[in-house]
């Protein structure tokens, strides 16, 4: 069991560093946050399709438990939307540093699912971490939509691990993940069609683009959605959400490397930076620090 739960935590990392380039993707991407995730999840979910098939999965559930993937594929794409929204109007290392806040709402969203009490640390890394993000909103103001999108996105993503951590106890991560992948794109395919923005120049994509969004679809999506999906098993959604958290650390190494000068900030934003994932990795280590105690506690 503990071989399980250290293979599924480096998995999980590598999965995180794959998310980490997938902001640097989308980046790299030129066209706009709503298009570029209706492709993204279009093909994915077709990709996770196929591999259904391939191993004969079962894909007949209770109406309510199909409502309930579906929910969450909204709410995953939401939060792709906000994701590349911000990096569109602002960069990788701005976004992917907002993100990090992530662990602040799953330590308020835990309880409220789980039922159990709020551990008074978490909230307070989550006030230490926010205090970072009031540095980065106060020298980068020409940022700031980016950073409220960024925001928005991160509570999203919390949200859905959650949710996430729910299902998997019962459901198949492959099975899961296609069903909210597919109700993502249905949702977003609603509002372009009624918007009237399924035109000639939606399809029209630069040979770059689509090698890109291919790369995005397959490897860091159909993949890495059914992946981490599947490590929820073995680890809880906060603990998930914390290593999420060290995403900015891959990404932004990348974009510094792939996107050069767009990248660089002020002194100010990596101070803020600094502080939110300092709070990461200490909180980190206390829970585990506690979790061993308990298991010590637990053999006496």
């Amino acid at each position: 069991m503990r071989n399980d739960k250290l293979l599924n935590y480096f998995h999980l990392h590598f999965i995180v560093f794959i998310w980490g380039f997938t902001a640097v993707l989308g980046a790299l991407i030129s066209i706009d946050a709503i298009p570029l995730v209706w492709y993204r999840m279009l093909i994915a979910s077709v990709l996770i399709l196929l591999f259904l098939s391939w191993k004969r999965e079962k894909l007949r559930f209770p109406p309510k438990v199909i409502i309930g993937f579906a929910v969450a594929g909204v709410i995953i794409a939401m939060h792709w939307l906000t994701f590349f929204g911000a990096i569109k109007v602002s960069n990788v290392s701005v976004t992917l540093a907002v993100m990090s806040t992530g662990a602040f709402f799953a330590s308020l969203l835990e309880p409220i699912f789980f039922k159990r009490k709020i551990i008074w640390y978490e909230v307070f890394f989550g006030m230490l971490a926010i205090c970072g993000l009031v540095i980065i909103f106060s020298f980068e103001t020409s940022f700031t939509l980016g950073i409220i999108l960024a925001l928005i996105s991160a509570f999203l993503s919390a949200l859905f691990a959650v949710i996430n951590g729910i299902y998997i106890k019962t459901y198949k991560a492959s099975t899961i993940s296609f069903y909210e992948l597919l109700a993502g794109v249905g949702a977003i395919t609603i509002y372009l069609a009624i918007a009237g923005k399924f035109d000639a120049a939606f399809f029209q994509l630069s040979s770059s683009d689509w090698i890109y969004i291919l790369i995005l679809a397959s490897i860091c999506t159909a993949y890495a959605f059914v992946a981490s999906t599947y490590v929820m098993k073995w680890l809880s959604p906060y603990t998930v959400m914390l290593t999420i958290n060290l995403e900015p650390v891959y990404g932004i190494i990348l974009a510094m490397i792939i996107l050069g000068d767009s990248e660089n900030m002020s002194a100010q934003f990596y101070y803020g930076a600094a502080i939110i994932l300092a709070t990461v990795i200490v909180n980190g280590i206390i829970k585990n620090t506690q979790q061993r105690k308990k298991r010590r506690l637990g053999h006496t």
